[in-house]
This record gives structure tokens, sequence and C-alpha cells, in this order.
């Protein structure tokens, strides 16, 4: 098959960028079509010629927009050849977007005043991207339009699962829901739901977090409420929050390479490396940026999902990186007045039952990044490492996946978390008092009995029964299991 577009660019450039989702190949079609996980092209509608512009302008016109390989290919085009293209077709929309990209990404302008006439364009198809706020270049009529600036920015597709998932207005229903509870179920479920998230968080890094570095987290997630901006300052008290080992307690963002390991030896245990600590100083300030913005025209769980994945791959510090990548989830959702009276969406208990969900969308980056590295095992766990791609590689980055994921992630917690959990405490309740409304029973027992009940399907087992023959009445035993199978039976109807 041969390669056009950005494949072509990418292959015969010997690019460091990622392979587009979907790369466009000729193939013997009548037209333009998705087959197979790449864009066929029909050999007529081809770049006739082996040009870079050529390849350029068929990738920013049938593929979309694709920084990374833009950022890298774009500083090679022929300044003549380009002006020539130019002055040919000074209107032209996808000449205009080379020109202000050329002059972005060089720092230089080309040698050509432009002759636009006519309304300026957005960078990214608002139809195919989640866009941001314009920010207009008067010179060749663009408006930037992306997910943070020319020096780091993500990209989200407008893809079917994102478009039906936004559709839903998952945070909508949330605060719905919220406002429909009375306050002592509310103020249940949020005690719940810190807990649960606290637990689920720390379970992820396969932890299980004592007594008081639980009550730390749950302290820590408190503070997504507060009106408090992101900075170096402010993370570092968070990653210090969530670290019990004082000599991994970070004073400010690594000065140093750091890299996640998968349990090998060698080099192939070095599964993921960040970028160099400089680039992730650099990087770090734009993210805060972008998280620190109010981005009316985003949806606050693509913001979120920026903000969160974006630290994670940046992995500023040398320890405590995902708890707080998930904590900005929801300081991100809470900035965004989206989670109101205390509330969090326990989004991480609901990434712990997907976990193989989670890796994938986390490996969709650093799969190809790690491949971009040299990496020399030493000794024990001392290696060398070298860095043989291009930084563009993390400046601009497909955040796509990692929309799709929290998005569904968000609304598994919303309604398989959250409203079975307040749906349980209805039903704990409605047990708890009528049983005790007819019988003298101790409440911390009476409250255990009804838990189990409840968890073995309106079932006490027998051992239970003798556990509890010589403080608790046997027909009340009985009038729990009828209570709790009755009301489990009204679920199902």
């Amino acid at each position: 098959m041969t390669p056009v577009g950005y494949e072509y660019v990418r292959q015969t450039f010997g690019l460091s960028a990622f392979a587009s989702e979907r790369p466009a190949y000729v193939k013997p079609v009548t037209r333009l079509a998705v087959m197979e996980a790449s864009l066929a092209v029909p050999a007529s509608r081809a770049p006739e010629r082996d040009s870079l512009l050529e390849h350029l302008l068929f990738g920013l016109k049938h593929e979309g927009v694709e920084l990374a390989i833009l950022a890298e290919a774009v500083p090679m085009l022929e300044p003549e050849e380009f002006i020539a293209a130019l002055r040919a077709a000074p209107n032209g929309v996808y000449l205009r977007k080379l020109g202000f990209l050329y002059e972005a990404f060089t720092g230089r302008e080309l040698d050509y005043q432009p002759e636009v006439r006519g309304r300026a364009v957005p960078l990214f198809d608002p139809k195919s991207y989640v866009t941001g706020a314009p920010k207009r270049n008067s010179r060749w009529r663009i408006d930037f339009n992306g997910l943070g600036s020319l020096k780091w920015c993500a990209t989200v597709r407008r893809t079917p699962q994102i478009e039906e998932l936004l559709g839903e207005d998952i945070l909508a229903q949330a605060a719905e829901f919220i406002e429909s509870l009375p306050t002592e179920t509310l103020d249940r479920a949020v005690q719940w739901a810190y807990l649960s998230e606290t637990q689920s968080s720390f379970a992820i890094e396969q932890e299980v977090p004592t007594a008081d570095k639980q009550q730390r987290f749950v302290q820590l997630l408190q503070q997504a409420h507060e009106p408090r901006k992101l900075s170096e300052t402010y993370l570092v008290e968070l990653q210090n929050a969530t670290i019990d080992n004082l000599l991994d307690k970070a004073f400010g963002y690594r000065n140093e390479q750091n890299y996640l390991h998968n349990g090998l030896r060698g080099a192939l245990g070095v599964s993921y490396l960040p970028p160099p600590p400089e680039l992730c100083h650099e990087l770090m300030h734009e993210l805060l940026s972008f998280a620190n913005t109010t981005h009316e025209a985003v949806p606050p769980l693509i913001t979120a999902a920026i903000a969160s994945f974006g630290f994670v791959l940046l992995h500023p510090f040398m320890d405590g990186n995902g708890r707080i990548s998930r904590f900005l989830v929801h300081q991100q959702l809470c900035q965004a007045k989206m989670l109101r009276k205390g509330l969090l969406l326990p989004v991480s208990v609901a990434m712990k039952r997907h976990e193989g969900d989670y890796l994938a969308a986390l490996e969709a980056f650093s799969r190809p990044a790690r491949d971009r590295w040299r990496v020399n095992w030493i000794d024990a766990d001392q290696y060398e490492f070298s860095f043989t791609g291009s930084e563009a590689i993390y400046r601009y980055w497909n955040a796509t996946p990692a929309a799709e994921f929290l998005l569904r992630m968000a609304k598994a917690a919303l309604e398989t978390d959250l409203r079975e959990e307040t749906r349980y405490l209805e039903r704990f309740d409605e047990i708890y008092q009528a049983t005790d409304a007819r019988y003298d029973i101790r409440g911390s027992d009476l409250a255990k009995l009804v838990m189990m009940c409840l968890s073995q399907q309106g079932r006490l087992s027998q051992n239970r029964r003798k556990q509890y023959r010589y403080r608790v009445p046997e027909e009340a035993l009985d009038f729990i299991e009828r209570k709790a199978q009755r009301i489990l039976l009204d679920d199902h109807a």
C-alpha cells in the first residue's frame, strides 16, 4: 500500500510523531472511505507528486489537524515553493493554516504578505473536534481554537461515543439527582463517595492505605471544592499529603528522569518514560495554564480528562502522580461548579472496576512514547536514558482515548455507583426502621444484620443466626429477611 498525507510524511521523513489513528493509503476504491482503521484513497485523489507541501495539504484537508506531525514536518517546507503556492491561491484555507503553523513552529515570518479576503477560519473544525476559545491570528486570519496553546495542546475528536456521552449531559443528571435526595441521605452518600473514592484510588496503585493515610486523602479530596488555582506549590502540597516516606516528598517538580516499571528485568522493565525534566517543567506550566482557565466552550468532563491524563503523562513528581491525577478530575469539575453540596463523582471506583480500559487509555500514549527512548540497563535500578524522539510527541497529544474513558467512567460512577449506593441506603433505612419499631435490638447488632441480609440477597445464613441467637429473637431475624426480600423483589419488578 502506498501511504499518502500524514503517513507519507511520517514515513518518508522519518518523523518520531505517532501514526494517525486512521493513516491514509492508496487503495482500489472510487472515493475516500474509512476501511479497516485506515483512510482509503483512490489513486486519482492522491497527491500527484512526492511533494511535502502537497501531502501536508492533503492531510489537513482530509485527515484533520495532527499537530505532532505538523510540528516536525512544517519547518521542512521549502519557503520558495510554499510562497509560490500562496501567491497562486492566497485565500486557500489549508495553505493559510500551513502558513500560520509554519510561522508558529519556526518562529520566523515568511517573506510574503498574506492577501487574505473573507472571514477568518478555525484551525480545528468544531464539527470534528472539541475546541477551545478562539485566539485570532490577524496575519493569516486563522483562529487557533485548540485545547491548550501552540506549546502544549491536546486534541479530542468528536467520535460517535464522545458525542453520545456528551449528549447525555452526565453532570446535569448528577446535579438533578443530588437535588432530589433528602439531606440525611445526601450526607451519608457523600461520606460513602469520599471513602470509596479514596480506597479505590489507592487500590489502583495496588496499595492499602492506613487509617491515617486514608483520612489525609479524604481531606485532600475535600479541597477540590476550594476556589484555589493550581500551581507548582499547591501540587507539591498535594503530593506531600499522599506520601508517607519523607525521602519521597517533593519540594518541586522533578529534576531527574523518572520512569514506570512493569516488573521485568533490564531495559524491558521500563514501560514508560515521561518527558525529560526541563521539558516537563515547561509543559507543566502550559498544563496549569489550561487547567486554571475557564473554558465555557469546553465540556467540564473533557477539561477534566485533559488535566488528569495530561498530568500523569508528564509525571512531574517521582512518586504520587497517579493519585494526584485522579484528584484533578474532581478539582476540575468542582472549579467548574458542576458538583455542589460537597459531592464528588466516585470515578476511581468505576476506574478500579475497569482497570483494563484505564490502562488501555494510558497506553495509547505511553506505548509509542516508550519507543522514542533508548534505555541501557546498568545494574539493579540503575539505567541510562536517551530520548531519541521529538519534543512534539509530548507537546501535542491525542486525548481522545482519555476523554472517551473518563466520560464512560463518569456515567458509571453516577448510574452504577452513586445511584446504587443511595438506593442501598434507602433499603437499609426502610428495613432498619421497620425492625426497630417492632423489636428491641441493640443498634449495632441491627445495623450489621441488615447489612449482611442485603449483601446476601435477603438471606441470613445459619452461621449468622447462631451468632446472634442469644441477642436477637428468631422471629426478628425472620422479619428482617422477609422485609429485605420484599424490598429487593419490588426493586426488580
